[in-house]
């Protein structure tokens, strides 16, 4: 029976949300009511889950995707009524996916389990690999390839494999796996397939332009580990960004055409694209319900202020995929760095971030008694935890039940992109994995989290809104749902672990 989803609007995302000008120095000033954040993208009728997902058909990119290393590539898949398919991973040299370096053919079969006990909303499957090839377009590619290869002894086997820059030919397929040889050089590579393992298919309608509502078709497939060396043994409990149906895909899309028709001889190159100067000023919230690793679903919505270069976020978490049953949520403000240019992904800008100042609430009746179970010292000090109540945690540097420490500092990695609507989308460096912070200049992200949002039409409100205070109910109405399920406590400690920030 299918599970409805809804495409968490921006004016849901910021349900209680402020931002603040700190007055003189940042966090010197008090919190102030801003208007809501007006939907940035046009309304959209709510999607639907697909369960059992139908995984027949095309699936491909719908843009230049980033992931650890980094590593950038578009992805073409096509599943078969047998069971069986056919994966085209095209690999670039750059962040545009304008210069391919070499593409991987995969086929073998996937099977469809279980609804997933551990990540709401997604089905388990199983898959065996049949062959797996790889064909490089310049001879750097090649070196590249054979010289990761041959930092390790199973790597070196695996680079007699492959030609010589002299022997090589364009277009030659190099047989990087077969089930009928045996062996294979995946795991010497880095390359896994664990991605089939965790699935989620879902449907919404696209409004067009006095015409029709289209169907649009989204396969979200199971999470990269951000660590190379865990990639082989890690099993997916979050997603990537989206595939999209081949035949049910947003418009206008530039490059769904070009990834839809390529092949293993034929990479595509995606449209040029302007790289846009990082202008973090103003409001930016997420498009939809994320779900990031460990059970964790939440949204997320920033105000940044250029001039004092400071930051606040608010992180509202939830029980569901579908971002409907709150369970907590954690305001957070501080101030971060001018930023440089990055060196490892060609087009980010380097950040250091700050986090000075921490509230809670508890939206849900399980978080509030897990709260008051802690140590006064640890969260918020003394006083009970009610159901939609905010309490400052500054002053006990943090919440050390949800994984909250202050102050604390993190290194980011930004990007900012336009889509083809011209909507402006705000990239924030992917959280680790195993749910660690990057607090080191060497664990800064390499790929990116789903964008955020520009918010439009966010001018402050001339009436003079209310301030803040510090221990304000949630206005009526925008309390929790006494029905809703409350967070497993394991859960909640799990997911908390990755609220470190952004």
């Amino acid at each position: 029976m299918p599970v409805a989803m809804l495409p968490y609007a921006c004016v849901l995302v910021l349900l209680g949300a402020r931002t603040a000008e700190a007055a003189g120095a940042a966090g010197g000033g008090r919190l102030r009511w801003e208007p809501r954040c007006q939907h940035p993208l046009p309304d959209r009728v709510p999607g639907t889950a697909i369960l059992p997902p139908r995984l027949d058909g095309p699936w491909i990119s719908t843009g230049c995707e980033v992931r650890p290393g980094p590593e950038f590539l578009t992805r073409s898949y096509t599943f078969y009524p047998s069971r069986l398919f056919r994966a085209y991973q095209f690999y670039y040299r750059d962040p545009f996916c304008r210069e391919p370096a070499h593409s991987l053919l995969i086929k073998g079969k996937v099977r469809l389990r279980r609804a997933s006990w551990v990540t709401r909303g997604a089905t388990e499957a199983d898959y065996h690999l049949h062959k797996v090839g790889i064909v490089f377009h310049s001879h750097q590619a090649l070196l590249d390839v054979t010289g990761r290869l041959n930092k390790t002894r199973a790597g070196q086997d695996c680079a007699r494999r492959l030609p010589s820059a002299r022997a090589w030919l364009p277009g030659a397929l190099y047989e990087l796996l077969s089930a009928r040889a045996g062996g294979g050089c995946m795991a010497a590579l880095g390359l896994t397939m664990h991605e089939l393992s965790l699935v989620r298919m879902q449907r919404y309608l696209q409004p067009q332009p006095e015409a029709a509502s289209r169907p649009v078709e989204e396969l979200y497939l199971g999470d990269i580990h951000t660590d190379w060396a865990e990639r082989q043994q890690y099993r997916p409990t979050g997603y990537q960004s989206p595939l999209q149906s081949a035949l049910h895909h947003v418009r206008p899309c530039p490059a769904c055409g070009l990834v839809a028709r390529a092949d293993v001889h034929h990479p595509p190159a995606l449209p040029a694209r302007l790289a846009l100067p990082l202008r973090l000023g103003g409001r930016w919230v997420s498009a939809r319900c994320e779900v990031r690793p460990a059970v964790l679903f939440l949204t997320r919505a920033f105000a940044f202020h250029a001039r004092s270069r400071s930051w606040e976020g608010r992180y509202h978490h939830f029980s569901d995929p579908a971002c409907r049953q709150p369970t907590f949520t954690v305001f957070a403000a501080g101030r971060y760095s001018r930023g440089a240019p990055s060196a490892r992904v060609r087009g980010a800008t380097e950040l250091v971030f700050e986090v000075t100042r921490a509230h809670v609430t508890p939206m849900d009746r399980g978080t509030a008694a897990m709260l008051n179970l802690s140590e006064p010292s640890s969260c918020g000090g003394p006083g009970a935890w009610t159901v939609g109540t905010e309490r400052d945690v500054t002053a006990t540097n943090g919440c050390l039940p949800l994984g909250i420490r202050l102050p604390h500092v993190e290194y980011e990695l930004f990007k900012v992109e336009h889509d083809a609507l011209g909507q402006s989308l705000l990239f924030i460096g992917q959280r680790p994995t195993d749910g660690s912070s990057p607090d080191t200049p060497e664990k800064r992200p390499t790929s990116y989290q789903a964008p955020l949002v520009l918010c439009r039409g966010d001018a402050r409100d001339p009436s003079g809104p209310p301030r803040h205070e510090p221990g304000r109910t949630a206005p009526r109405g925008r309390g929790p749902d006494p029905r809703a399920a409350p967070l497993p406590l394991l859960a909640l400690v799990l997911g908390a672990a990755f609220l470190w920030w952004p």
